[in-house]
């Protein structure tokens, strides 16, 4: 059941657009408002939707070429010289090629550098493995001072930019490839370190971030017809994570189900975990890819053949429930 409180911040529309492409429409948008935003890429701007920012702000634009590793450096740079770095490139380089320079360079003094991450997880598609990043989230929350952020969609990545803005300190923002359906209103509001619950019920609990929201919901709502309630937590602030928020509903249902596009080791359900383990210990499945390197496919294929689809996730709730 979607709480009332809920149904005034959800869309009405049937509209899908990839967060990657908001985040290339908000990012030009926050270009005209504060003129320390300075955009840095690494050749993939068409890819990354930070050309909007570069046609309207050459000045303010700096492409690296592929040299992830010279571009976080160099973020860094700008930032001690009170510039808003936003770096931005695929997932799987931001995080693995460059891991030293935004750990070392960028989180160690904690810099007001903003890395923008698109293409993440196996819904990436047909590019296969190695362009996939399903441990971006884990090496990236590993890391002190740097805050994990993955909006499920358009509107909440416009939001969630707003914030990071005006966050003094290095955030990683992790986006999608693909087209997903638009789940929230103008009306919502994304904090920090807090979720969201989209349905309320005592069966289990669903936390979902990022592409796999809108899957949860397809679920939330296939188990509901069957008479089936769960609490589905939308949970775009992965680090910090909303403790109470968790422990709360786990204390409720005494089940956990964890959905991500992404290893299950060192992610979201790990995430959740550690959060239970220490103060409302509860039994917690994770759905995602199973400690494997990803497949080429669809995304849809990928999703299904990787078990984190909506019948799966129902399939998981039903077995596992009293």
């Amino acid at each position: 059941m979607i709480p009332d409180n809920i149904k005034n911040i959800l869309s009405t529309e049937d509209k899908k657009i990839a967060t990657r492409a908001a985040y290339g429409k908000k990012l030009a948008e926050l270009g005209e408002e504060n003129e320390d935003i300075v955009v840095l890429d690494c050749d993939l701007s068409k890819s990354t939707k930070t050309n909007i920012f570069g046609s309207k702000f050459p000045h303010r634009f700096f492409n690296f070429g592929i040299a992830e590793s010279n571009m976080m450096s160099a973020a860094a740079g700008l930032a001690t010289m009170g510039k808003i770095p936003f770096a931005s490139t695929f997932g799987v380089f931001a995080s693995k090629r460059a891991a030293d320079q935004v750990s070392i360079s960028v989180a160690y003094p904690r810099l007001n550098v903003k890395i923008c991450a698109t293409h993440t997880g196996i819904t990436v598609g047909e590019d296969g493995a190695t362009h996939q990043a399903i441990e971006d989230v884990a090496i990236m929350r590993s890391i002190p001072n740097i805050k994990v952020l993955s909006p499920a969609d358009a509107t909440e990545t416009e939001k969630v930019l707003e914030q990071v803005l005006n966050i003094d300190g290095p955030c990683y923002v992790r986006l999608c490839r693909g087209s997903a359906p638009v789940i929230f209103s103008d009306e919502y509001q994304f904090e920090l370190g807090k979720g969201v619950k989209l349905f309320e019920g005592d069966a289990a609990t669903i936390v979902a971030a990022g592409f796999t929201t809108h899957i949860a919901m397809d679920a939330a709502r296939k188990l509901e017809q069957e008479g089936i309630e769960v609490d589905l937590i939308n949970m775009a602030s992965i680090k910090p994570i909303d403790q109470q928020l968790l422990m709360d509903s786990a204390r409720k249902t005494g089940l956990v189900i964890t959905v991500e596009d992404h290893n299950v080791i060192g992610g979201l359900g790990s995430a959740v975990c550690e959060v239970l383990s220490q103060g409302q210990p509860a039994r917690v499945i994770r759905l995602g890819v199973q400690d494997k390197f990803g497949a080429s496919g669809t995304p849809q294929e990928l999703i299904e053949a990787y078990g984190f689809d909506a019948d799966s996730i129902v399939k998981t709730v039903k077995e596992n429930i009293g």
